[in-house]
């Protein structure tokens, strides 16, 4: 029985997936989606057409060992504030087509089995939104049913609209978030923003949605989930002009120059800039340098939140303890977050006084508190 499906249109440049969603039915993940992170899935580039694919390692490599300087996972647990459940699942669906799991519960019970995954933000941001969202989040509700289900992991989730979709946002996509936002599992309006890198919609289109997106979420007091890409200027000016000075703020998988991010933070007290595996790439410099200028100025904290933006950004060092794996891991999970907060505990070390030193756990705890301050889980 074919589970994953291909579809393009030549006029459009658009392809989509459709994949089993939670009961089965099939769930259309978009391009635009899966084309937000360039080389996201692989650190390394991909290689040209014409030379031999690398193989997909096999299944079992997605069950990670514990990180081998990680403590009790009951006792440092992982927050992952950024993940997109529906897109990972249909990855995983779609590189292993015989897999194991045939369900989004499966897949979260079994691969974060035993590594102390205490709660994820799990991210809707297409236009049309994904109609999945009120299953998953209902399935939330009751501690029977996580417990049953997510394996006892909590569950919450944020809605908008990428800038990416901005062309497509309308008032009957927005009354769909509306409708999300009273729901008991929903922590915050994201993720929105700019991306000038792509420009997949217009520009001056991009920026009216952000603002009417960041109206509607500050009226209702909800955190922001934020993207932001080559658009610091407009980013900033933005903000500053529509949301107070005290409202929540998680600026998502940074990359942006420290310079922004140092404006940001003096100017927000409540905003956290979101860390991804992105820091483990040796073409990122940017989110390295801006650990290092927080950990210099706080000897005692960072305002960082912990995320993977699965399936994309999987941690390059994941690879130190995955020897004797060939090829690369074809998605990110939350089981990740450790690797990430290996690499952000050796670059803070770096800035930070002697007296102080980071390592895994600290990171992590770290993480799990800011969580608590930004989304209230």
């Amino acid at each position: 029985m074919t589970l994953l499906r291909l579809a393009l249109s030549t006029s459009q440049g658009r392809w989509a997936v459709q994949s089993l969603h939670p009961l089965g039915r099939p769930s259309r993940i978009s391009s635009d989606h899966l084309r937000r992170h360039p080389n996201s899935y692989h650190p390394k580039p991909l290689r040209k057409m014409g030379k031999k694919k690398s193989s997909v390692p096999a299944e079992e490599h997605l069950l990670l060992p514990q990180h081998p300087r990680r403590p009790d996972p009951q006792t440092v647990s992982i927050i992952d504030t950024h993940t997109h459940l529906l897109s990972t699942f249909s990855v995983y669906r779609s590189k292993y087509k015989e897999g194991t799991y045939t369900t989004v519960y499966d897949f979260v019970r079994e691969v974060y089995k035993g590594h102390g995954v205490e709660a994820i933000v799990d991210v809707y941001c297409e236009a049309p939104e994904h109609k999945e969202w009120r299953e998953l989040a209902d399935s939330a509700l009751s501690d029977k049913d996580r417990k049953a289900k997510w394996g006892g992991l909590e569950y919450w989730f944020v809605m908008g609209v990428h800038p990416h979709e901005a062309s497509a946002y309308n008032d009957d996509v927005e009354r769909e978030i509306l409708q999300a936002m009273s729901h008991p599992r929903c922590v915050g309006w994201g993720e929105i923003g700019l991306d000038y890198h792509y420009d997949n919609s217009p520009r001056d289109r991009q920026r009216e949605i952000f603002i009417r997106q960041l109206q509607q979420a500050v009226r209702l007091g909800k955190p922001l989930t934020i993207h932001t890409r080559e658009a610091e200027e407009d980013t900033e000016r933005i903000l500053k002009e529509h949301v107070p000075k005290d409202h929540r703020i998680h600026i998502h998988c940074y990359t942006d120059s420290p310079e922004w991010a140092w404006r940001m933070l003096e100017h927000f007290p409540n905003l956290y800039i979101g860390i991804t595996g992105v820091i483990t790439y040796s073409t990122n410099l940017n989110t390295s340098a801006v650990i290092r200028q927080m950990a210099a100025a706080s000897s005692s904290s960072l305002r960082i939140l912990l995320e993977t933006d699965a399936p994309f950004m999987t941690p390059s060092n994941v690879y130190d303890t995955l020897r004797d794996v060939k090829g690369r891991l074809p998605l990110s999970h939350s089981a990740m977050i450790p690797w990430t907060a290996e690499l952000i505990a050796n670059v803070a070390n770096e800035t930070t006084p002697d007296s102080v030193v980071w390592d895994v756990a600290s990171i992590m705890r770290q993480g799990r508190e800011n969580a608590r301050k930004m989304y209230g889980i």
